[in-house]
């Protein structure tokens, strides 16, 4: 079986933002454009699933009026070449919210849930994309061993647009400014 047999011969070109805008959320669900590249992401578990949707709602409750959290949509780090990302919760400015595409102004937070298959992506790639495209709070939760998940927290630099090291959490979270959180995470 040939690659050609197994992916869409789309996924072997360069994507412009146009190209991409045209397409059905279904098209879009489950990938990422990096650098005008299709990429596909592995189906998330049903835990991974559970835990971003707690944070996410959790996270939302605790914004108030003027910031909204979610799950699975794409946020548009840059047009050319396209770079479209999926966090697993995003933050986001709530009059934003019928603005398509999500750009990083419109962003206070990204948290990305690691999953077998999205290491080194989540801790690294990720990491410098989202602090180039100026994002101020990017979260990284890894399951551990004990399964309580460990939470990483970065924020940014705007001088070097790199983040530098937060505090770290096990089964509790506190998010920072504009809102404050606390979710215990034990029981997932």
């Amino acid at each position: 079986m040939t690659a050609e047999m197994m992916a869409p011969a789309w996924m072997h070109t360069q994507i412009s933002a146009e190209q991409y805008d045209s397409w059905s959320e279904e098209q879009c669900e489950g990938i990422e454009i990096v650098d005008g590249m299709v990429v596909v992401s592995p189906s998330a578990s049903k835990r991974h699933n559970r835990l971003a949707r707690i944070l996410a709602n959790a996270l939302d409750a605790a914004a108030g009026p003027d910031w909204n959290a979610d799950t699975d949509f794409d946020v548009r780090l840059q047009d050319v070449p396209l770079t479209n990302r999926r966090p697993d919760v995003v933050v986001y400015r709530a009059e934003t919210i019928d603005l398509t595409p999500t750009r990083p102004e419109h962003v206070l937070l990204v948290v990305e849930v690691v999953s077998p298959g999205s290491e080194t992506t989540d801790r690294i790639v990720k990491v410098d994309q989202y602090a180039k495209a100026g994002i101020p709070f990017y979260w990284r939760v890894e399951q551990a061993a004990t399964g309580v998940p460990i939470i990483y927290t970065y924020v940014l630099d705007p001088a070097t647009k790199a983040y530098r090291d937060g505090e770290m959490f096990t089964g509790v979270i506190t998010a920072a400014a504009p809102f404050s959180v606390t979710v215990d995470l034990g029981s997932i």
